[in-house]
């Protein structure tokens, strides 16, 4: 029971990544406010089914004005706010450089960036007068280096990378730690086109064959890790961002000797 007393915020709770740390928070004892454009409720409604505490709001986490309303419903449903984990977002498709429009980034930037800034912006001074808190921000291993992502997603998460560090240090002395995670290939609402074609031509196994786990992630691996750095546990992990992408990112695409053999 990490989060016992603890209230908690999950922007993107309607599925995936966000859906199962709004889930997870409350099975160890969080009040959480899940939030989304759509599927909070449902949400909410299994973490109370479960006999846990949590209301939804259906809220456009790009939206200053509904972030703020959001923070402020979380204080008054819950006496405070504890955790914010900043997840929504849009991937925007694999469209490159040239395939898209300033519109197009605008609007994935709005959701992505935005989103996690204003999550801080709002979240932290509430967060600081109960004497601290952890805000966790949803990143990608697309903002690591080229290759995982379309161009505006992988500048996005690249963003929220630099957000997580500099909000750390402008939280100085406030006792709010600012952390971003990076899933690598996660089975999502986001992903699921991808996962959905695999399995219609028959090579699901191929999906996540580039990491050296030889396999795709479950929203669940990417809440534990939201989970630690949420908690107490990561008391001392401040302005990181921690790569869960089975090893992906560890290195450069080669060709490696393994088990006596050449392979790619």
């Amino acid at each position: 029971m990490r989060f016992e007393g603890k209230s908690a915020i999950v922007t993107g709770a309607g599925s995936g990544i966000g859906r199962a740390t709004a889930i997870w928070l409350a099975v160890e004892g969080a009040a959480v406010v899940c939030a989304d454009l759509s599927g909070a409720d449902a949400t909410a409604a299994t973490i109370r089914e479960a006999g846990g505490r949590a209301i939804h709001a259906t809220a456009d986490a790009g939206d200053e004005a509904a972030v703020a309303e959001l923070v402020e419903a979380a204080v008054a449903a819950h006496g405070g706010l504890d955790v914010f984990h900043a997840n929504a977002g849009v991937s925007g498709g694999l469209a490159g450089l040239f395939d898209q429009s300033a519109a197009d980034w605008a609007e994935i930037l709005r959701i992505n960036l935005i989103g996690p800034f204003l999550a801080v912006k709002y979240a932290a001074p509430r967060m600081a007068e109960r004497g601290g808190g952890s805000i966790v921000l949803t990143a990608s291993v697309a903002g690591l280096r080229s290759g995982a992502g379309g161009a505006a997603y992988s500048a996005s998460k690249a963003g929220v990378i630099n957000l997580a560090q500099t909000a750390a240090q402008q939280l100085t002395g406030s006792g709010v730690r600012v952390n971003a995670v990076c899933p690598g290939l996660i089975e999502t609402g986001m992903t699921q086109m991808i996962f959905d074609r695999a399995r219609e031509k028959g090579v699901e196994d191929r999906i996540g064959a580039l990491n050296p786990l030889k396999r795709h992630g479950a929203p669940e691996e990417i809440a534990a890790a939201v989970l630690f750095l949420a908690s107490d546990a990561a008391s001392y992990v401040n302005g990181q961002a921690i790569v869960v992408d089975g090893g992906l990112s560890s290195s450069h695409p080669m060709t490696v000797q393994r088990y006596g053999r050449v392979a790619a």
